[in-house]
């Protein structure tokens, strides 16, 4: 029998993020700050695992960073939403966070990111 490609894919994406949440978990000390991209835009959430609350989240569908934005989805958006997570997880006053990079590559927007958050004072 045949698989169709998009399923195989699929299947794969599962087994991967299965095995990433088996590992990372977010506590209230240290959350886990989680990356996701869609085909439009770039959202992230912080999360405590511990309490099952989303913390905080950001993404390029807000208004005020769509108006610095020529593009909701590229490098650029990417750098401003991490420098714009930063700013929030600093005000309250969380300095550390455990990064779940989903089932995307550590490269491209995922990296531009963190490195973007990593500038403003996160530690990962």
């Amino acid at each position: 029998m045949i698989t169709a490609k998009y399923i195989i894919k699929k299947i794969k994406r599962q087994r991967v993020r299965r095995a990433l949440k088996a590992t990372l978990r977010g506590t209230p000390e240290r959350p886990r700050m989680i990356m996701v991209k869609s085909n439009k835009y770039l959202y992230t959430q912080v999360i405590d695992d511990a309490s099952h609350q989303v913390l905080l989240t950001a993404s390029t569908l807000e208004k005020d960073l769509q108006a610095k934005l020529k593009s909701a989805k590229n490098k650029d958006a990417a750098k401003l939403l991490g420098e714009t997570i930063a700013e929030r997880l600093k005000e309250k006053k969380i300095e550390t966070v455990v990064f779940d990079r989903n089932v995307y590559a550590f490269a491209g927007r995922v990296k531009i990111f963190t490195d973007a958050a990593r500038e403003k004072g996160i530690r990962f």
